[in-house]
């Protein structure tokens, strides 16, 4: 197992840190072991990160230049014109 140290805390993190961990009835160090757990394991990983911000960059490639109009701008067209059911 690593060891990690953790160096130039500020002191109300390292209080708050303490007192979340008798919050969860654990030690400090087992609250700072199960907080770094859940940190890592919901991020995604840095691959599907990457492949995002390609596939957006993409579609910014595929869709520049189109202007388009806002929702806000579509609802008040929709507005105006009348309806198919209207007589």
């Amino acid at each position: 197992m690593a060891t990690l140290t953790v160096r130039n805390l500020d002191d109300e993190v390292a209080r708050r840190l303490r007192v979340r961990a008798a919050e969860h009835g654990r030690s400090t160090e087992a609250e700072h072991r199960e907080i770094l757990r859940i940190a890592v394991s919901e991020a995604p990983p840095l691959s599907a990160q990457h492949e995002a911000a390609r596939r957006l960059a993409a579609f910014r490639l595929r869709t520049a230049g189109r202007g388009s109009a806002s929702s806000a701008a579509l609802l008040a067209d929709a507005r105006r014109r009348p309806s198919a059911t209207e007589p």
